[in-house]
């Protein structure tokens, strides 16, 4: 016995070819625009914006349609077998330009007497009060980089060589490697900074020949009571230390609470697997 021919779909009836505009929602408590589907029927779907096409998703895109060919500003959809009454099959796909909302999201369904023949898809213009929040946003990031280079001016000044004790009390020190430490790194002379408003531990610092390079990614101070002092950014005066190479790093702290001078400084790579813990360092 011969195997059964697939069953087939019955043809559509006529169905009157519309043109029209859907709108992506900007959030989402929107509803997903319906985009009108039918089997036989090619639905063109042009964007105002260039799409991602590697990141197209649509929902049984391998049993259910006839083709799905993409542009950089278009997709064209044919259902094989259109959606059954009340079924919905989603599309989503990224913009390119990176700007709100980044993925164009729609639903296609199927109508008893229309069909989408063009569907032109378009953003939704942004509302001054949203246009305001986004500058504020821009604006709070400006205020916090404008600080975060403020304090990571001092360190590069530090680099320089043009620190001295005049109104900032400059403590010069011999630090020491935790004994049993295999980091290696090798430590060489540091000096502390502190003034009413900031401070900051110099070290230099060697990357022993035979190792891989190394880079300081965090930091920790303690005094040597105990006492946690709050580190607030870790600089090194090049991106990394080569095998045999010296470089300085800095660590820019809040001034100590307490009159304590002696600490314990540990330095960590951006991997936290090789540590320097220094001993002897006074701020």
């Amino acid at each position: 016995m011969g195997s059964a021919a697939p069953a087939r779909q019955p043809p559509s009836p006529a169905r009157e070819q519309q043109q029209r505009q859907v709108i992506v929602p900007s959030g989402s408590g929107e509803p997903v625009p319906e985009v009108r589907v039918a089997a036989g029927v090619s639905t063109y779907l042009r964007f105002n914006a260039p799409i991602d096409r590697a990141s197209l998703e649509v929902e049984g895109r391998a049993a259910r349609f006839k083709l799905v060919d993409s542009g950089e500003y278009t997709l064209t959809l044919e259902v094989a077998v259109e959606p059954g009454p009340g079924e919905k099959l989603g599309v989503r796909v990224r913009y390119k330009d990176g700007g709100a909302p980044a993925y164009a999201a729609l639903v296609l369904v199927s109508h008893p007497t229309l069909v989408d023949k063009e569907v032109e898809v378009v953003r939704r213009p942004r509302t001054v009060e949203a246009l305001e929040a986004r500058l504020s946003h821009v604006e709070a990031e400006l205020v916090s980089l404008k600080a975060q280079r403020a304090r990571s001016g001092l360190p590069s000044i530090a680099f320089a060589g043009m620190f001295d004790s005049m109104g900032v009390r400059a403590t010069l020190f011999f630090g020491r490697p935790a004994p049993g430490n295999k980091g290696g790194l090798e430590l060489g002379i540091g000096t502390g900074y502190r003034a009413t408003r900031w401070a900051m531990v110099v070290v230099q610092v060697r990357n022993l020949p035979g190792q891989s390079a190394w880079a300081p990614g965090a930091a920790r101070l303690t005094s040597v009571k105990g006492t946690p002092v709050k580190v607030l950014s870790v600089h090194m005066e090049k991106p990394q230390l080569q095998p045999g190479e010296f470089a300085l790093v800095a660590v820019m702290v809040e001034p100590p609470a307490s009159n304590e001078v002696r600490f314990q400084l540990e330095l960590m790579d951006t991997e936290g697997g090789r540590l320097l813990p220094i001993t002897e360092v006074q701020l």
